[in-house]
């Protein structure tokens, strides 16, 4: 019988709340486990990640993200709460070296207020039409802002700015059309975003689960992406943003984004520990 420990942290909190941000599952160690038994605990567990620490010869500590269907190269909520599991752990101090599929990501810590630094983005456009977008995400043409892109620093997702923090509010996916938002992985998923006062924005993100469209609590990578996106547009560096979202999903959570002078792409936010476990195989 193989003996697994684990702790449940969550991430991206919200004014010190314990029960908001985005959950996470990090098993101490995956050395004993394959693929198929990391990917059945994901199922097992159901959050939308639950993440193995294993060794590495290259960074502090390697790690795999699995959602309960597939297992994903980076995701930024993983990455923090993980890196809050890994000092506990005395794998590292308030700077760590992460080595994930989609790189050696670093992370840093001031207390409980973890920060990511993200690849350098790549980007493409949006083929589709305007009027289609805002068909797919349940809003009028005149909702989608300037711009929609593809935006990967890890992850590819759809990059979408809305013209109103009242069109955030509104949008409402049409689960049958949903599926042509798909990414260069295959998976369909959108972020959209709007100002709501000078360096803040309000965002929610959508993926599909099934046949379900699933609204995430706080989403990490999207957060970089949004970085990217910045970016690319040619927004004035350095910039800061602290990005609200989750309030859809029961889940206030509150995501801070840096961009600096030199492009680099920093997101940021506050991880707490709730329980820790032990399961049996």
């Amino acid at each position: 019988m193989t003996t697994l420990d684990y702790r449940i942290v969550n991430v991206f909190t919200c004014d010190g709340a314990r029960l908001s941000g985005n959950p996470l599952c990090v098993f101490e160690s995956g050395e004993a486990l394959d693929a198929a038994t990391m990917q059945a605990l994901a199922r097992q567990f159901n959050l939308s990640e639950t993440t193995f620490i294993l060794s590495s010869r290259v960074a502090d500590a390697r790690v795999r993200i699995f959602t309960p269907d597939y297992e994903m190269p980076f995701a930024g909520h993983p990455t923090l709460g993980t890196a809050h599991v890994c000092r506990a752990l005395g794998l590292g101090g308030d700077e760590l070296r992460l080595e994930m599929q989609a790189g050696i990501i670093p992370v840093r810590a001031s207390g409980e207020r973890w920060t990511l630094q993200a690849n350098a983005p790549r980007w493409r456009e949006f083929e589709q039409p305007r009027s289609a977008l805002a068909a797919i995400l349940g809003l009028r043409d005149e909702d989608i802002g300037a711009r929609p892109l593809w935006v990967d620093t890890g992850r590819e997702q759809l990059i979408v700015p809305l013209a109103s923090e009242a069109a955030v509010r509104r949008a409402s996916p049409d689960a049958a059309a949903f599926s042509r938002l798909a990414g260069a992985a295959g998976r369909s998923m959108a972020y959209v975003f709007a100002p709501t006062a000078p360096g803040r924005a309000l965002a929610r993100f959508f993926f599909t689960s099934g046949n379900a469209i699933i609204e995430d609590p706080a989403t990490g990578s999207a957060t970089a992406n949004l970085g990217g996106w910045l970016i690319a547009v040619g927004q004035a560096l350095p910039c800061a943003l602290e990005i609200s979202q989750g309030e859809y999903a029961g889940r206030p959570s509150t995501l801070f984004l840096q961009v600096d002078g030199e492009q680099r792409i920093f997101v940021s936010g506050a991880v707490v520990e709730l329980g820790r476990g032990r399961l049996s195989l």
